[in-house]
C-alpha cells in the first residue's frame, strides 16, 4: 500500500474544538435515523422475508445486502443491524475534532466494559462461544475480531491473560480479583472490580471546565446514579452484614453518593426507597415502574426505567447545543436506541411475538 493516501481516499477532521463541519454531518445523518411510523409497519410484518424486504429500503440496506448472502434469516438480519452500528459510530469519530474525538471514545468505553462483561459471564455460565457473541456490541475501541477471539477462549482465566497479553487496561482489575474470585466463585467480584474499573478511568479522563467536557460528564454521573440505584434496590432483600453493602458502591455519581447508597440499600422496602428518591431526577421514571413492579414482582422493570431515562437524558444533550459535544451524544445514542428497538423486532417478528407484546419491549419510542 502507498504512504501517501490518494485524494479520493482524504477525509477531512476538524481539528482542536471546531464542532460546526462534523456536527454539519451529524444532523444529517440525525434527519436519516428512522420514524415511528417506521416500526408500526415493521411490527406488522407477516415473516422475517417480509421485514428483510422492508429493511433492505432502508440505509441498513448494503449492510443487509451482504449478509443475506449467507441466508434470509434473523441472525444475519441482526448482524447486519450491529455491523451498521459500527460503521455508524466509527464513522461519527472519523469526521470528528480533537476534543469530541477524546470526549467520546472515553463514554463508548462503556460498550467495551459491557462486551468483557459479557464475555465474562458467559464463560462463568459456561455459555457457547456462538451465545456470547451474539450479545457483544463492538463500537467501542475493542474490535469485532479481538471480542471473536476473547469468546473463544476456554475459560475466565484465559480471557483474563489474553487481555494482559495484549496490554488492555481491564486485565488490572481483573487480575486483582481473579484468586478471590478462583475460591468463592462470585462473579460479582468480577463485575464489580471491572465497572469501579472503568468508571474511574473515564472520571479521569472527563476533568475540566470546559462545557463540552462538563456535558460528557453530566452524563457519565447519571451512568453511575443509575448503577446504584438498581444495586442498592437489588441489595433490599440480600443477607448482607453490616457494612457490606458499600462494596457494592460505585464512586462518581451526581446524585447518589455513598452516604445515600447505604441508606438506599439497608431499607426494608422499594416504597421506602421511592420515598427517599422521589425529590431527585431517578423519583419519576422509578415511580413510573413501580406500579410494574407491583403486578410483575421483579427487578427487571427498574432496570428498564433507569435505562430509558439514561437514553432520554443522552437524547436532551443535543437540544439548545448546535456548535458542542451534545449533538454527537444525542445521535449516538439515538442509533443504538434505533438499533437495540430493530433487533426487538426482528426477534419478534421471527418467533411469532404479537405486536403488543414487541410494542412493549421496545426501550424508548
Amino acid at each position: 500500500m502507498s504512504e501517501r493516501a490518494s485524494s479520493a481516499d482524504y477525509v477531512y477532521r476538524p481539528r482542536g474544538r471546531e464542532y460546526g463541519y462534523s456536527n454539519a454531518r451529524i444532523r444529517g445523518m440525525r434527519s436519516r435515523l428512522l420514524k415511528q411510523s417506521f416500526f408500526d409497519e415493521l411490527m406488522s410484518s407477516k415473516n422475517i422475508g417480509d421485514v428483510i424486504s422492508k429493511v433492505m429500503q432502508t440505509e441498513y440496506g448494503p449492510d443487509l445486502e451482504g449478509r443475506i448472502l449467507h441466508g434470509r434469516n434473523a441472525t444475519q438480519v441482526d448482524e447486519a443491524l450491529k455491523d451498521n452500528m459500527t460503521r455508524t459510530f466509527r464513522k461519527v469519530l472519523l469526521h470528528s475534532n480533537d476534543e469530541a474525538t477524546a470526549l467520546v471514545t472515553t463514554l463508548l468505553g462503556r460498550w467495551d466494559l459491557f462486551n468483557v462483561k459479557t464475555i465474562i459471564r458467559g464463560k462463568h455460565m459456561s455459555l457457547s462461544e456462538d451465545e456470547i457473541v451474539d450479545s457483544l456490541m463492538t463500537v467501542g475501541q475493542l474490535s469485532q475480531v479481538d471480542a471473536d477471539e476473547l469468546a473463544r477462549q476456554p475459560d475466565i482465566r484465559s480471557v483474563v491473560d489474553t487481555l494482559a497479553t495484549w496490554g488492555l487496561p481491564f486485565a488490572v482489575p481483573l487480575r486483582e480479583v481473579m484468586p478471590q474470585y478462583e475460591e468463592e466463585d462470585d462473579l460479582s467480584l468480577l463485575e464489580l472490580a471491572l465497572d469501579r474499573y472503568y468508571y474511574q478511568w473515564a472520571a479521569k479522563r472527563l476533568k475540566g471546565r470546559r462545557e463540552n467536557t462538563q456535558i460528557a460528564r453530566v452524563f457519565l454521573g447519571a451512568q453511575v446514579d443509575t448503577m446504584n440505584l438498581l444495586t442498592s434496590i437489588r441489595l433490599l432483600n440480600a443477607d448482607l452484614g453490616e457494612g457490606d453493602a458499600s462494596r457494592f458502591f460505585l464512586p462518581g455519581g451526581d446524585v447518589v453518593d455513598e452516604a445515600l447508597f447505604l441508606e438506599l440499600s439497608a431499607m426494608s422496602d422499594v416504597d421506602e426507597v421511592f420515598n427517599r428518591i422521589k425529590k431527585t431526577p431517578y423519583g419519576k421514571p422509578l415511580d413510573e415502574a413501580a406500579l410494574q413492579y407491583m403486578e410483575h414482582g421483579s427487578i427487571s422493570v427498574f432496570e428498564r426505567a433507569l435505562e430509558d431515562y439514561l437514553f432520554r437524558i443522552a437524547f436532551d444533550t443535543g437540544k439548545g447545543d448546535p456548535l458542542g459535544i451534545g449533538l454527537t451524544i444525542s445521535y449516538l445514542w439515538a442509533k443504538a436506541n434505533e438499533v437495540t428497538n430493530l433487533r426487538i423486532v426482528v426477534k419478534g417478528v421471527s418467533v411469532g411475538m404479537p405486536e403488543g407484546r414487541m410494542r412493549e419491549e421496545l426501550i424508548v419510542v
